[in-house]
């Protein structure tokens, strides 16, 4: 039974009263083995934080070229508090911890900038996940060959709509020049005003270094186009550089990752795996009006819910009202979005 303060005992009613005047005062905690330091949204500013370039990731490691600088590069991992935020090749991101780049070190990327441009891309139509190839591209080269394997118009124009989308330039890269004359090919695309180049083995390399020097670009193109050889023509040690700015996970490229390479001139140049298909899951048709402010324009006089694809889906279309070149722009566009509704990046070959 309980006491008072003088040690009589306390029965009845002041037993019950005395019950109810106890607080959390009254109550001993026994502390947890893991002790009682509380936790806190709070947390720092990293105002000494370094910005940093993505330029490999592998399993939960990035390369990071400090300042851009491919001769200071760190690897990091990705900070507690910025949980599942994606972060890409090309990415600009701030780093703090160990700077030194020692072997076995690791830096944490603490924040991840804004992005200017990115490219994406699904595994196909009916995929609901985006992928990000790359980030922060200024420039999209699409690789094609001319001949073995044989191009198909289908894939370039499934890249083109994700590069307008995404806000990245893109240009055209056509290899093998020399099993085929690219002028058929090249006029698929000419009313786009997509810049062309010629990039095969035997063909000059400064046109493609100058439209890339300084800049930040991206290739992209399937197996046996002759990717590879441009970059090794490209970055004449790209083996060796591959070797350092993968230097996460086991230390090697692998093929299922980008790796960003630093050309000799200055500016980078971001190597993608070859790609089998290209998904536009994420993409609808006036993401890629938007990138034609002279077709949007036009585009507005077109009836409610008109997919600009002509007949017989879509008789009134004002794209068929146009004539001459911005005619024929709109017919460009048009096989644009009709990409958008076939599963099958090879499913048109070139005009011959």
């Amino acid at each position: 039974m309980g006491r008072d303060d003088r040690g009589r005992l306390l029965t009845g009613p002041r037993r019950r009263s005395l019950k109810r005047d106890w607080d959390e005062s009254d109550v001993r905690v026994r502390a947890g083995r893991r002790g009682s330091r509380p936790r806190t949204k709070i947390r720092p500013d990293h105002d000494d934080a370094h910005e940093a370039m993505v330029i490999s990731k592998d399993r939960g490691r990035w390369g990071c070229a400090l300042g851009g600088d491919p001769d200071r590069i760190v690897v990091a991992m990705r900070a507690r508090e910025l949980r599942r935020t994606s972060v890409e090749v090309g990415d600009r991101v701030d780093v703090v911890g160990d700077l030194s780049g020692t072997e076995g070190t690791l830096a944490r990327i603490v924040r991840v900038h804004e992005r200017d441009s990115v490219l994406r891309r699904t595994a196909d139509d009916t995929d609901p996940y985006e992928r990000v190839v790359v980030a922060n591209a200024e420039k999209l080269l699409i690789v094609v060959a001319l001949a073995d394997p044989p191009p198909r118009t289908g894939f370039v124009e499934r890249a083109l709509v994700a590069a307008y989308v995404g806000g990245v330039e893109p240009v055209l890269c056509l290899t093998k020049s020399d099993l085929a004359d690219p002028a058929p090919f090249v006029a698929a695309f000419a009313d786009l005003d997509v810049p062309v180049v010629l990039g095969g083995q035997d063909d000059p390399l400064p046109p493609v270094a100058e439209l890339l020097g300084g800049r930040v670009s991206a290739l992209i193109g399937h197996s046996g186009v002759g990717k590879s050889t441009l970059v090794n023509r490209l970055v004449p040690d790209a083996d060796r550089a591959t070797g350092v700015v993968s230097g996460v996970g086991k230390g090697r490229h692998t093929s299922t990752q980008s790796v960003a390479l630093p050309l000799p001139g200055g500016g980078w140049v971001i190597d993608t795996p070859g790609v089998r298909s290209f998904g536009l899951a994420h993409i609808a048709p006036a993401d890629v009006l938007g990138a034609f402010s002279d077709l949007s324009e036009i585009a507005a006089d077109c009836p409610r819910g008109c997919t600009h694809l002509g007949p017989p889906a879509d008789p009134e279309c004002a794209f068929d009202t146009l004539t001459g070149h911005g005619m024929r722009r709109a017919m460009a566009v048009r096989s644009l979005l009709a990409a958008l509704h076939t599963n099958d990046p090879w499913d048109q070959p070139a005009a011959e």
